[in-house]
């Protein structure tokens, strides 16, 4: 699959965002390891294994999302691993006893879900700059030799 469609996309943002404010207002931890579960296994089995996604999918049309906007897998999975670093570093800050590290991981996850929602995706940007690092990079070691 090279391309998500964007409906399905805004769901699972949705979704995380959801778990995250969930998490925060019940001080329950277990929203945050159910939502760090539910990325991973769509990590690591694509986005057809993602709840969320499939959730999405029973609300939507086939037509919809074929006429719909889509983004990149490897920038989906980008922003999917970063999420799932983050939603894992929260896991086991939680699981220490260390609620604050915890609420501050989980929070920047559901602050990025919440800002692609609205328009703007963080995760993209730092995909770009570290393509355009790696760009450089590998620009500057064919001209050293």
């Amino acid at each position: 699959m090279k391309d998500i469609p964007l409906p399905m996309i805004k769901t699972n943002q949705s979704g995380i965002v959801l778990f995250v404010v969930l998490a925060l207002a019940t001080q329950q931890p277990w929203w945050i390891w159910a939502l760090f579960l539910i990325q991973l296994i769509g990590l690591i089995f694509g986005p057809k294994a993602n709840l969320f996604i499939r959730l999405g999918r029973l609300a939507l049309t086939d037509e919809r999302l074929a006429r719909s906007e889509t983004q990149a897998a490897e920038l989906a999975r980008f922003n999917q691993t970063i999420a799932v670093s983050l939603l894992g570093l929260s896991s086991v800050f939680y699981l220490a006893g260390w609620s604050w590290p915890g609420h501050v991981a989980a929070g920047m996850v559901g602050l990025a879900a919440l800002a692609a929602v609205a328009g703007y995706c963080i995760g993209c940007t730092i995909y770009y700059q570290y393509k355009k690092w790696r760009t450089l990079r590998a620009r500057s070691r064919t001209e050293g030799v």
